[in-house]
């Protein structure tokens, strides 16, 4: 049976790479990519430089494909992702059949950890429902965006006894969560912080962490969401993408005496 590892490789340092991944890089023959075009060249080039750094000298290939484009414009958004995550897996589905053999393994490296907003797990399971292809399949967790931003900035994700939630800028645009003080966002391109400014909190910001481009900004959300958002700009137009991740923190509320 064909076996399939999907490696977290972290959120953009190759020393990010942990032991476990390592030793996983090191039994695969076949890996993986799908290219974002030329915009985004530089997280293919940082791929092979992980292999290179983590994956031996033995012999094993890369095969890319096209990563098709998401319908940003249209307002159903589930239904346009649903659409994205089912081309992807038709493009996936190719490579597998293609360039993988009974007894071997392949292996996608994703961004930060597989279990946290990365479609990759959907996918594969979606190809496995289709019934044409029979793979195993191996999860080895990675250091997400989210921890490398706590680490950078010296901070705890949470306050003692609070919870945290982890969202996407299109729900913190609606409104703050509910009964959550500390709320790390994702996925956020509209700059929705920016609608909490009344808000007494802080924000602990970063982009390309990881990276020798890495931005970190932190400060009262007041003060600095107006550097964060032309940090922010001029960093999308000299690169023409951005990954970026955020913390809000509002001061925590007295416990409960039963806590």
């Amino acid at each position: 049976m064909m076996e399939l590892k999907v490696i977290g490789v972290g959120a953009g340092d190759p020393d990010h790479v942990t032991l476990q991944a390592v030793k996983a890089l090191n039994a695969v023959d076949v890996f993986f990519v799908l290219d974002k075009g030329e915009v985004k060249q530089e997280l293919v080039d940082l791929r092979a430089e992980i292999l290179r750094r983590h994956a031996g000298e033995r012999e094993y290939r890369v095969v890319f494909g096209q990563d098709p484009e998401r319908d940003r414009s249209s307002d159903a958004y589930v239904e346009s992702v649903d659409d994205w995550r089912r081309r992807r897996a038709d493009v996936c589905a190719g490579l597998i059949a293609r360039e993988l053999k009974d007894g071997q393994v392949g292996a996608f490296l994703v961004w930060g950890d597989p279990s946290l907003y990365d479609s990759t797990l959907a996918i594969l399971d979606d190809i496995l429902d289709r019934g044409e292809l029979t793979f195993a399949i191996e999860v080895i967790p990675g250091i997400s965006s989210v921890s490398a931003l706590a680490a950078r900035h010296r901070v705890g994700l949470n306050q003692v006894g609070r919870p945290i939630e982890i969202t996407t800028g299109r729900r913190l645009a609606k409104s703050w969560p509910d009964d959550v003080d500390d709320v790390v966002v994702m996925l956020d391109a509209q700059t929705a912080f920016t609608q909490h400014t009344d808000q007494d909190a802080d924000i602990y910001w970063g982009a390309y962490l990881g990276t020798p481009d890495e931005i970190l900004i932190a400060g009262p959300l007041s003060e600095v969401s107006g550097q964060i958002v032309e940090a922010r700009t001029e960093a999308r137009r000299r690169k023409g993408w951005i990954m970026d991740t955020y913390l809000l923190r509002r001061p925590g509320k007295e416990l409960p005496k039963d806590l």
